[in-house]
């Protein structure tokens, strides 16, 4: 995971499977997919507190507008990669605070 301080918050992380539609593969298993950052207009139409109970109906209309390549609404994730996506989600939407007291919490 990555993430810039000057311009947009930026996080990668690689498909542990292909994300498919039907019967097409639309991304390769290994692939690795860049999350950016969600603006108010990518969240428009989401409830944060969906995003924060990783509800998977709001994760599948976030990705489609934060996501390269682009994982389009209604293709079909493994449920470890739609964790990975979730948690660079949550991760944006942490206020610092958080962080650091998850962090001292930890060491």
């Amino acid at each position: 995971m990555t993430d810039q301080t000057n311009g947009p918050a930026i996080r990668k992380f690689t498909l542990d499977y292909p994300v498919i539609s039907g019967t097409n593969t639309l991304i390769e298993a290994g692939a690795e997919i860049t999350v950016r950052k969600p603006g108010s207009g990518e969240l428009r139409g989401l409830t944060l507190m969906a995003l924060s109970q990783l509800d998977v109906a709001a994760l599948e209309t976030l990705a489609p507008r934060i996501t390269t390549p682009v994982i389009p609404k209604g293709a079909v994730m493994d449920p470890a990669d739609l964790m990975q996506f979730g948690g660079e989600v949550m991760d944006f939407l942490l206020p610092k605070a958080a962080k650091a007291q998850a962090a001292s919490q930890t060491a």
